[in-house]
């Protein structure tokens, strides 16, 4: 999900994928998977059982691979024989395989775990928990190929993006691994274990999931927010910027992606302790292993989006701070371009003009 991620915090990628024209189209790229993954649901029904878990992730995956590379297209605006010429076949099998297939597993995951929560358990009744795990991904699915394939046709079109959410550049930030970067994601494992323990000793029963997730959610989520600013600095003198960061801006991060990336991470992974290892949340060893991996996801995400918003703020002609509300770029969304960039970005005007005039055509 670091892909989602890149494209809500990073301003050059949230101003792209935000435009009211951009808005449009995307609404009825999401409607229509959703159709379809009903009436695929609707047709396995009678030729399959849904009712065990691999068929369900596995025909969801599937559905998710077709909505992926469908949206993408869309968004890029080429024709399907033309995609691998034009983007190479490494990012369209990423496409396939990570943003269709493992996002689409991941999403399913965490809406069975979701509905286990509230008293809905796919393994007691599976119809209704089935037919969401398959239509609520593919609607997210095809949101964030379609954003990916219009960041690339702005690519493509002559706009440069210092970040293209394809996780290339956490690659090459884990292949020269800093000190302080190993010491952000030690401390986010280190810290939700040790909580996940002392609170396994206190709480018990129905209640422990609940518990554990909101005790790792909060702890998950603060390390992301002070391993983002860490980020930004790589790692040194991060303390001036948190402490030079409004408080509403920090708990707006803090909220998102923090508090709600964590919980999502922790789902998923209840999600495929329960339905993939078919073992109940009752361990502790299991609660602390889920505890450290959302601990430690959340301190390397964060640490790598800071480390890329930092390089954004350095590079000539990005988008300046003073049209941002904060650093997490929480106040742009839902305004258009005109209303955000002005004159500020004038120098795109040209690439903007040409996405307005080919979106409404």
């Amino acid at each position: 999900m670091l892909h989602r991620l890149a494209l809500r915090v990073l301003p050059s990628l949230t101003l792209a994928v935000t435009e009211d024209s951009v808005r449009t189209r995307k609404r009825l790229v999401m409607f229509v998977p959703g159709l379809v993954a009903f009436a695929v649901y609707r047709a396995a029904k009678h030729g399959m059982s849904l009712a065990e878990p691999v068929t369900l992730l596995l025909l969801s995956g599937l559905v998710s691979l077709v909505t992926a590379i469908c949206a993408y297209r869309v968004g890029r605006g080429v024709p399907f024989a033309q995609l691998v010429s034009a983007d190479g076949a490494r990012r369209i099998g990423w496409i396939l395989a990570w943003i269709g297939f493992v996002y689409g597993v991941q999403l399913s995951l965490l809406v069975l775990a979701l509905l286990w929560l509230v008293g809905y358990d796919y393994a007691k009744h599976p119809d209704g928990p089935a037919m969401m795990a398959m239509i609520i991904p593919s609607t997210a699915v095809a949101r964030d190929a379609f954003e990916i394939g219009y960041v690339r046709w702005l690519e493509a079109s002559g706009r440069p993006f210092v970040t293209f959410p394809d996780g290339a550049g956490l690659r090459a930030l884990l292949a020269r691994v800093t000190p302080a970067l190993a010491g952000w994601v030690a401390a986010g494992v280190a810290g939700c274990v040790s909580l996940s323990l002392l609170l396994a000793a206190l709480v018990s029963g129905d209640m422990a999931v609940l518990a554990q997730g909101a005790v790792v959610t909060m702890a998950a989520g603060t390390v992301g927010l002070l391993a983002f600013f860490a980020g930004q600095g790589n790692g040194a003198a991060w303390t001036a910027g948190l402490s030079s960061t409004r408080w509403n801006e920090l708990v707006k991060f803090w909220w998102w992606p923090g508090l709600a990336f964590a919980s999502t991470y922790y789902l998923v992974l209840v999600g495929g302790c329960l339905y993939v290892l078919k073992q109940p949340m009752s361990s502790p060893g299991l609660f602390a292993g889920v505890a450290g991996l959302v601990g430690g996801v959340m301190a390397l995400y964060c640490y790598y989006l800071g480390h890329r918003r930092d390089i954004e703020n350095r590079q000539p002609g990005g988008v300046p701070s003073a049209l941002l509300r904060c650093p997490f770029v929480m106040g742009i969304l839902g305004k258009s371009r005109e209303a955000i960039a002005g004159t500020a970005l004038s120098g795109s005007a040209a690439v903007f003009d040409k996405n307005s005039q080919r979106a409404s055509s």
